[in-house]
């Protein structure tokens, strides 16, 4: 189930974008691994580290290659009477063939300055291969007539999407399938390599397949800039038909009759702005507007509901949104707004039936910080709300989803994302339990309107992403898959525990711990560490299981989330103090996460290193100019660290949706004051003994362009920063594609990780 109100995600819960789940719709400058379970979680563990300092060093190598000249070159900007010199600004123009050459010379010196590493790269990548069953399959899931799957096969960098036919109208128990035995009637219906064939980069952005199962769409991505072409393929030739779709945002669908195509497309600033319909067979220059969004502060979305009634647009800023309804049966009548948009006010409904009447029910923040859950007319959606979940602080409501018989609810409470089945009878809700103190939990693929099973993911910092169905009659969870780990990996082998430091003003901040229990419990004596924070656009860093991470655990290393505010993790007020004028909080926050495992004797300075991205690269470019004491080095990945100068753009991606983020410092002049003194670039300090730092970008990112941390890397070499820049020439925001690729990326990163805690020549254990 889509957690989050509209706010943060293009879809709302109840929703169906597709039947299956194939990007981010988060249209904010979000990590690029968002989940601490994730890429970027993957930390390492092993070996004792001396007392010496490793701060500011590196591994002792004979004629150490000189960094590239980055000119400086006259430029500046002037707001609110100030004036800042910014000599590094013609690195912004991305196709000039002197900034390709610059960033192809930073390229190189990082090759040469980490040419060392090449074999611990090596045994990194080879231990999440060996850790890999690389042909594989997912869970099917039922569609229609189908049970819908992905394959994956060693040595093909993407997936394979397939379906098999139902037994009968009764089968609601997936088929478990063996990579070693043919499928009975398996048709395959994309296959990514064969996509991909003679690109560089592939991402696919939408894929859906009409209710009747005769036609497929898809969404292709071949430069990772983030804007997809549709095209269509009749699923009973194989072959594509003539209708195509450029320059497409990410959750094109299928209506329900297979007539139409419902996509959104971007405006300049890549805001999606415009929700159109295309008519299967028709010239696409012929296509019809639904609707169009003229304010720059809110980006829309489209799909249609469960139970298929209605086409659901959503309107959305930072801190308002608005839904409106169309009739499924008639998609060019005019939008109907369920409650007009109020400044502050976010809400996102679900449509359901009952007692035989069309009700809708919303999710709101209306005078109710940590949301309430009602139920409306969907005839009369403005009428009497009856309160089904009433608001109450502490526990925060992240969204419902509707089914035939029953809903889904969505919550955070104690730090921890929950879920419970909600009676449509009296509005109780029965909360799913599990046995582990830390964990996430959460709604995954449910196509049905009528199912007597639910489909959720389940994993934890040390148990594998898991699948269960929970039986609704029974109560039951069954469990449908573990995601293997190969080499005979054992949960037991490892602990994770939470602990809480304390900030500046005296607020308490949890602080998760992952170790393997071979090197000792934390805190018996000092390890190294690897820290990790986002702290923004209320996203939570929940627990959740990287097979990446193992390759630093096994060498020793204490994995940490200090989860700041600016997340949601402990409710929305955790999120409202660090955002706007108080976002402050996440980087003193995340230093003081550091000092308490320093003074707890969890690790010692010389042994940490930081890691964040995108927003999360903010957060360690500010940390960087706070503590640089405090770390040994950090890792920033397509960080957000020239701040000030992409909010005072209009004109850039993102800038205006996010003023309600950051606040508006083109036309405020505290606001400009505010974040001028915390924007990583400006900051850079003269006086500063900086740790080690890595940065890397992507040259086609659209959210966060290539140039924040250029030009940040240039600046922190003046005054003498061992700062090195990475940066893919063929890649956007998440990464390079292709998971074997994604894997060399993610051992370049942890080698270098290694390296700053001298952990390099440390054996995986």
């Amino acid at each position: 189930m889509p957690t989050g109100s509209a706010r943060r995600t293009k879809s709302s819960p109840g929703v169906r974008h597709s039947f299956t789940e194939v990007a981010s719709s988060s249209f904010h400058r979000r990590a690029r691994w968002s989940n601490a379970g994730g890429a970027a979680s993957g930390a390492s563990s092993r070996a004792d580290v001396g007392t010496a300092d490793y701060r500011g060093t590196v591994t002792d190598h004979p004629q150490q290659p000189t960094p590239p000249v980055t000119d400086r070159r006259p430029a500046a900007r002037t707001h609110h009477g100030d004036t800042f010199e910014d000599p590094y600004e013609w690195l912004r123009a991305k196709d000039d063939g002197e900034v390709v050459a610059h960033l192809e010379a930073e390229n190189a010196y990082t090759s040469a300055r980490t040419a060392h590493l090449a074999p611990l790269r090596e045994a990194i990548f080879g231990e999440i291969k060996g850790r890999t069953l690389e042909t594989d399959l997912s869970v099917p899931a039922r569609r229609g007539d189908w049970w819908y799957y992905g394959r994956t096969v060693a040595g093909a960098q993407y997936g394979i999407q397939c379906r098999a036919p139902l037994d009968s109208p009764d089968d609601w128990t997936p088929p478990e399938l063996s990579p070693d035995v043919s499928v009975p009637g398996e048709q395959v219906l994309l296959d990514g390599n064969i996509e991909a064939k003679g690109n560089e980069f592939f991402s696919l952005g939408s894929f859906s397949v009409s209710i009747d199962g005769t036609r497929l769409l898809y969404g292709v991505d071949i430069a990772g800039d983030e804007r997809y072409t549709v095209r269509v393929r009749d699923l009973t030739t194989g072959e594509n038909l003539v209708d195509e779709i450029p320059g497409t945002f990410a959750g094109a669908v299928f209506s329900p009759d297979g007539r139409f195509i419902v996509y959104t497309t971007v405006d300049d600033a890549w805001r999606p702005d415009t929700v159109w319909l295309h008519e299967i067979g028709t010239p696409v220059d012929t296509d019809t507007q639904l609707f169009h969004e003229p304010d720059e502060r809110y980006w829309v979305g489209a799909g249609f509901t469960r139970s298929e009634r209605y086409l659901l647009i959503q309107v959305g800023s930072s801190i308002t949104s608005e839904e409106l309804l169309v009739d499924a049966d008639d998609l060019r009548r005019q939008p109907r707004s369920i409650w007009p948009r109020r400044e502050g006010v976010e809400y996102s409904s679900s449509h359901a039936i009952v007692d035989d009447q069309d009700v809708l029910y919303v999710l709101h923040n209306d005078d109710a910080l940590d949301f309430e859950l009602v139920k409306v007319s969907a005839s009369d959606p403005q009428g009497p709300r009856e309160i089904v979940i009433a608001h109450r602080a502490g526990r925060r409501l992240l969204g419902v989803d509707t089914f035939r018989d029953w809903g889904v609810v969505g919550y955070r409470r104690e730090g921890l994302e929950r879920l419970g089945l909600l009676s449509y009878a009296d509005g109780d809700v029965t909360e799913l339990t599990f046995d582990e103190p830390l964990y996430s939990a959460g709604e995954s693929v449910n196509n049905e309107w009528a199912p007597p099973l639910l489909r959720l993911g389940y994993g934890s910092f040390v148990t594998p992403g898991t699948v269960y169905d929970y039986d609704i009659a029974s109560g039951q969870l069954l469990l449908r898959k573990r995601q293997p780990v190969l080499g005979g990996y054992d949960p037991a082998d490892y602990g994770q525990a939470r602990v809480w430091a304390d900030a500046d003003d005296g607020t308490r901040v949890p602080v998760s711990l992952v170790w393997k229990r071979s090197f000792g419990e934390p805190g018996a004596a000092p390890r190294p560490v690897h820290l990790y924070g986002y702290g923004s656009y209320e996203h939570s860093i929940d627990p959740g299981f990287s097979v990446a991470r193992l390759s630093l655990l096994d060498r020793g290393v204490v994995f940490a989330v200090a989860h700041v505010r600016g997340g949601g993790e402990m409710g929305r007020q955790w999120y409202e103090d660090g955002k706007l004028l108080a976002k402050r909080n996440t980087f003193t926050d995340f230093v003081a996460a550091a000092r308490h495992l320093v003074s707890e004797g969890y690790t010692t300075p010389d042994r940490i290193v930081a890691e964040g991205g995108s927003a999360g690269g903010l957060l360690m470019g500010a940390v960087a100019n706070l503590a640089p004491e405090m770390f040994a080095g950090i890792l920033a990945d397509v960080p957000f660290v020239d701040a000030l100068t992409t909010i005072l753009d209009p004109s850039l991606p993102l800038t205006v949706i996010e003023w309600d983020e950051w606040g508006d410092p083109l036309h405020d002049a505290d606001v400009y004051a505010y974040m001028k003194s915390y924007s990583p670039y400006e900051n850079v300090r003269a006086d500063a003994e900086y740790p080690r730092i890595l940065a890397v970008t992507s040259l086609n990112d659209t959210r966060v362009l290539y140039v924040e941390p250029a030009k940040w890397v240039a600046r922190l070499r003046e005054v003498g920063a061992d700062a090195l820049l990475k940066c893919e020439m063929v890649a956007g925001h998440g990464g390079v594609s292709g998971r074997y690729n994604a894997w060399r990326e993610r051992a370049f990163e942890l080698a270098w990780l290694l390296d700053v805690l001298g952990l390099a020549e440390a054996p995986s254990k």
